[in-house]
């Protein structure tokens, strides 16, 4: 039976298809900001990041798929030596992303946080350590935080072919690569504008804004991006990306899904950019593309048209192994599932707290 992880500002839902509809069926941390899951295939654990405000961060593991969970260790900082030139606080504010490390690294993770480090566990999060090799290379001083106050290190893709072979993405630090398992790491930015930045600074692969990257699982070299200014795509491993100029009603917004066997398909919640941070007209929709960007189809039956105020965070997007079903979830406490690529969405729940992600199991 299929299952949704849905993570929210007063818990995390579970919600399980019931006859071809999710229901929601158990509820965990109850009251507690749920800000992002894990479930790890490779053994069936399940995890959860929580915000405890000025207890801070912390996470939590299950072995029982969620019926009990057990708190696990959480990334740590060293000191901040007083010859760092960076303004950076060398402190953990959140836990942004978490990812498996790789078929052949059972029990190993990777976790992206707020201030923009990068930590790598190898027992299941119990202990961490710091990728010195990225938090430690001259060109992390020019990041700077987007929507947060510190650069927020939200996309992490392990290449299925090599798990030494990673991608991360960070608001604002651009896209990175590494191809020796974090040791060392170059930006693969080219291509992307920031035009938020002075004209002579747009281009500047470092400084980039995007809000969330996804690989294709069949064909790994073919990514998308959502960035801050629109939509890019890279067919050749981040070497270099292209823009989608145009994608229905918007080309901003936070999250993007791809087809898990087809790198030309793939979707988008679009909203109004910057201070607006609302769907336009107030019409919840959903963008498709099925030809590598050069069209899109604007998706609406089942989702609300008009007042409308619903935003899609960068987690709140997921597609399940079949590519058939994706479910997405909003600042207003709805989600929408759908079985047939988006063609038509069912509401899950309208009466939720806010959602943050959701996650197919």
């Amino acid at each position: 039976m299929q299952k949704l992880l849905i993570s929210t500002r007063k818990g995390l839902f579970l919600a399980q298809d019931k006859g071809g509809r999710f229901e929601i069926s158990r509820t965990s941390f109850l009251g507690d900001p749920v800000t992002l899951t894990l479930c790890d295939d490779r053994d069936n654990t399940w995890y959860a990041a929580l915000e405890h405000g000025h207890f801070g961060p912390k996470l939590h593991r299950s072995e029982d798929f969620g019926e009990s969970w057990a708190e696990v260790g959480t990334p740590s900082y060293p000191e901040k030596p007083e010859s760092a030139k960076d303004k950076t606080p060398w402190s953990l504010k959140s836990i942004w992303s978490l990812a498996t490390a790789g078929p052949d690294r059972p029990g190993a993770l990777w976790c992206g946080t707020i201030p923009g480090g990068l930590f790598y566990s190898s027992d299941r999060g119990t202990t961490w350590s710091l990728c010195e090799g990225l938090w430690n290379h001259p060109q992390r001083t020019n990041w700077f935080g987007g929507g947060a106050d510190h650069p927020a290190l939200h996309s992490i893709v392990v290449d299925p072919r090599d798990s030494n072979h990673v991608f991360i993405a960070v608001s604002c630090g651009g896209v990175w690569e590494t191809c020796d398992a974090g040791e060392t790491w170059s930006v693969c930015a080219d291509g992307m504008r920031a035009d938020f930045m002075p004209p002579d600074r747009a281009g500047d692969p470092t400084i980039q804004d995007p809000h969330l990257i996804v690989a294709c699982e069949a064909n790994p070299d073919m990514m998308w991006a959502q960035h801050h200014c629109g939509i890019w795509r890279t067919c050749d491993g981040a070497k270099s990306w292209q823009e989608i100029a145009s994608a229905g009603p918007s080309t901003f917004g936070f999250a993007v899904a791809v087809h898990p066997s087809d790198a030309n398909t793939a979707w988008f919640v679009p909203a109004i950019s910057d201070q607006h941070r609302m769907p336009v007209d107030g019409n919840v929709v959903v963008t498709r593309t099925r030809d590598g960007g050069k069209s899109f189809e604007v998706l609406t039956d089942g989702l609300p048209q008009g007042h409308s105020y619903d935003l899609c965070f960068r987690h709140a997007l997921d597609i399940d192994e079949s590519g058939d079903r994706l479910a997405f979830g909003s600042t207003t406490g709805s989600v929408w599932t759908t079985a047939n690529q988006g063609d038509n969405w069912q509401l899950l729940s309208g009466n939720l707290p806010p959602v943050y992600a959701v996650r197919f199991v």
